[in-house]
């Protein structure tokens, strides 16, 4: 481990001696932070690869059914495309390359905190400006925004039920650089859903308020200027108990509580919160489907077959990538979309399957 991830362990133990233990959220926030801030985790070389490092296929289909839903609002000019969270920037230059075949060049806003991977990103979309939060985005035209990955390594509230009621669970020296998790002490009961409050004890309720946080910025900005967000990432479109906090080094799956900032952590999404704030806007709703019907209906069979025809020497590569992406027992399943668009924007594509 790194001395800087060695200092973030002694930073969070003496936080925790001096203070006392502290929430999920604070200690996720923490590690994650000085992960994405000093590494460039993805592909083989990494700790974990994405779809948009899979194949190109993915920005592509992202690509064209954003210049689709453009198309069909009567192409709007003032356009603004948003990641967040935008990986090594390959989703965008592969979504960009598509929409230009169709004339659509929107201004393009990244959403990142990383000095690493900024400077991975603009060797792929030097022209992208850049936000440290969502509330700086551009509020002069529709936003078209993607958020590949981007949620689930967003900090997330652990509660539990013990035989004395609710508690929050909280994050609490074990030794050295290794860490366990506590029920706090005082009354949370009031924050689990009625219907879940008799969970019997050791029983785990999630909440996400820094995603719901962001959804609900995003979905006012919506309303106001129009535009649409389509959300891909693993995550449940019920809610119920659970933890679902995991952490992932060398594309293994690593104790979340041990050496922090060296792996990357990361919580399901909650879909169905997201469809609460969305609707609480009014706006439109698709999803979430699976991934694998969603880039299914889209063509994405017939781009791997072009593909495979114009470079019969990479037929068999192709053909994994798109598997990998879209088979159930692969991406296809875990991995879900979600669409949301202002009322005035065309039925998006894809998900009346």
């Amino acid at each position: 481990m790194s001395p800087d991830r060695a200092n973030i362990a002694r930073i969070l133990a003496a936080q925790i001696e001096g203070s006392g233990p502290i929430s999920v959220a604070e200690y996720m926030r923490t590690a994650n932070a000085e992960y994405y801030d000093h590494a460039d985790p993805l592909g083989v070389d990494g700790d974990f690869i994405t779809a948009p490092e899979i194949s190109q296929m993915f920005g592509e289909m992202i690509g064209l059914w954003l210049a689709d839903i453009w198309m069909r609002a009567s192409s709007p000019t003032g356009c603004h495309y948003i990641e967040l969270g935008p990986g090594r920037g390959t989703l965008a230059a592969d979504a960009l390359r598509a929409m230009e075949k169709f004339t659509f060049t929107p201004d393009v806003h990244f959403v990142e905190t990383s000095e690493a991977m900024r400077a991975k990103q603009m060797e792929f979309v030097p022209q992208a400006k850049y936000h440290e939060r969502v509330e700086t985005l551009p509020d002069d035209g529709p936003l078209l925004i993607v958020a590949n990955e981007f949620f689930d390594a967003l900090p997330v509230k652990q509660l539990i039920s013990t035989h004395a009621g609710w508690r929050e669970y909280l994050v609490a020296r074990e030794k050295g650089d290794k860490f366990m998790m506590v029920p706090g002490t005082h009354a949370m009961d009031h924050v689990v859903p009625e219907h879940i409050r008799g969970a019997p004890p050791g029983s785990i309720y999630e909440t996400a308020p820094d995603a719901c946080g962001v959804m609900f910025e995003l979905c006012l900005r919506l309303k106001k200027q129009g535009g649409t967000i389509l959300v891909i990432d693993y995550g449940y479109d019920q809610p119920g108990l659970g933890s679902t906090l995991q952490a992932v080094k060398n594309h293994q799956f690593a104790d979340p509580f041990e050496n922090p900032g060296a792996h990357d952590l990361t919580a399901h999404v909650n879909f169905p919160e997201f469809v609460n704030l969305a609707n609480m806007q009014d706006l439109q709703v698709r999803g979430p489907m699976g991934q694998g019907s969603w880039l299914t209906a889209l063509g994405m069979d017939y781009r791997a077959a072009t593909l495979a025809k114009a470079a019969p020497e990479r037929a068999e590569e192709i053909e994994e990538a798109r598997k990998r992406l879209v088979e159930g027992d692969e991406m296809g399943s875990l991995f879900k979309i979600l669409a949301i668009s202002s009322q005035n924007w065309p039925e998006p594509e894809g998900f009346a399957v």
